[in-house]
């Protein structure tokens, strides 16, 4: 019996999936981080950014790996239907800005600004911490999509390390968004 309740609670500590990001309602973390877009640097500030629209925040493991460089290009290939519902993006992992600098042009293709948590207070404040054996992955975090409502409430929240389903989801998402609050 024991080795089974040790094994459940083995697997549960590796797998991302046994812990919770944030859910639908709960207030968003206002958070300001140095940012690239098009390989140029400025200060992302969620706050400023909803004033414009909602917002989706989509945390990434690692810049210019497989699945990371994937749902980039998804997201930049979308860009302009996100911008259609008045909704913005901003990706953010825990890579430095000159990485991120990098990655903004090359495989974000110039749509949308990547954010620079390097030292992870962001992705600790939206519980997007990678869980690894066990353990905290400081340098790295979940592959976690939110939107987030004007009003600074998650509308939306998908946890998955596919990459594949985060842009379709938060697409419809803010589309359902823009439907319910058209001016």
């Amino acid at each position: 019996m024991t080795r089974t309740v040790l094994g459940i609670l083995a697997g549960l500590l590796c797998s991302t999936a046994a812990w919770a990001a944030m859910r639908v309602g709960d207030k968003a973390p206002d958070f300001t981080l140095q940012a690239a877009v098009g390989g140029k640097t400025f200060t992302f500030h969620l706050a400023e950014a909803l004033k414009k629209g909602p917002v989706v925040l989509y945390f990434y493991p690692k810049s210019f790996t497989a699945g990371c460089t994937i749902e980039a290009h998804e997201f930049a290939e979308n860009a302009e239907n996100f911008a259609a519902t008045g909704a913005s993006l901003i990706g953010v992992s825990a890579d430095g800005i000159e990485t991120q600098i990098a990655f903004s042009s090359k495989e974000c293709r110039d749509k949308f600004p990547v954010g620079a948590d390097a030292d992870g207070k962001v992705i600790r404040a939206y519980d997007a911490q990678m869980f690894k054996l066990g353990a905290i992955a400081p340098s790295m975090s979940n592959r976690i999509s939110y939107v987030i409502a004007p009003h600074g409430r998650i509308l939306y929240a998908y946890q998955d390390s596919e990459p594949q389903k985060h842009i379709a989801n938060t697409l419809a998402a803010v589309q359902q968004w823009r439907k319910d609050h058209r001016p």
